[in-house]
């Protein structure tokens, strides 16, 4: 049996990860199918998505947008180009970089899968009262922005520390951090 926490019960940071992971690995298998109902996968619904969102954009910002490593970024790029759903142009600004934009079928399958996938959404929401969803956002927000600030921190220490480490290994200096090593 599970136990409940009680009001006068404290919430332990441990409980709420879990919580949190387990929220969040059920909302995305459930998010997910929705996709799929569509024909559909994951990364090509994501790329459709940007662009009918956001307009015209390079596979580099679509990648940044839905956060897929670029070599899911390119094949779904590929799959969408060859179902005639996005084109490829040069970019007018930068020679190297190709626009995608949305072709009118690629258009219409954007809109009519997003809008399915709002509703189901919404559907998968309606539990929670406004209240409670606003109260869901800022705290995961807030809790977000906050980690994401650590990560930061944390990348340019290891940053930092590289430069250093080789900056003294190249100038030949025994400092204690060499000595440590």
């Amino acid at each position: 049996m599970r136990k409940i926490v009680k009001k006068s019960d404290s919430i332990t940071a441990p409980q709420l990860w879990l919580v949190i992971m387990r929220s969040h690995r059920a909302l995305t298998l459930l998010a997910a199918e929705s996709i799929t109902k569509a024909g559909l996968c994951l990364s090509d619904f994501a790329a459709l998505e940007a662009l009918l969102h956001k307009g015209p954009l390079t596979i580099s910002e679509i990648q940044d947008k839905v956060l897929l490593a670029s070599g899911s970024m390119t094949a779904a790029v590929d799959r969408l180009e060859k179902l005639r759903l996005v084109t490829r142009k040069a970019s007018p600004s930068d020679r190297r970089a190709r626009v995608l934009e949305l072709t009118p079928e690629g258009e219409r399958l954007a809109a009519s899968c997003f809008e399915q996938h709002a509703r189901d959404l919404e559907s998968l929401m309606a539990p929670l009262s406004e209240k409670e969803k606003e109260r869901v956002y800022q705290s995961l927000k807030k809790l977000g922005l906050l980690a994401a600030e650590k990560l930061d921190e944390q990348q340019t220490k290891l940053r930092s520390g590289r430069k250093r480490a080789t900056n003294d290994h190249c100038v030949g200096r025994d400092t204690d951090a060499n000595w440590r090593r």
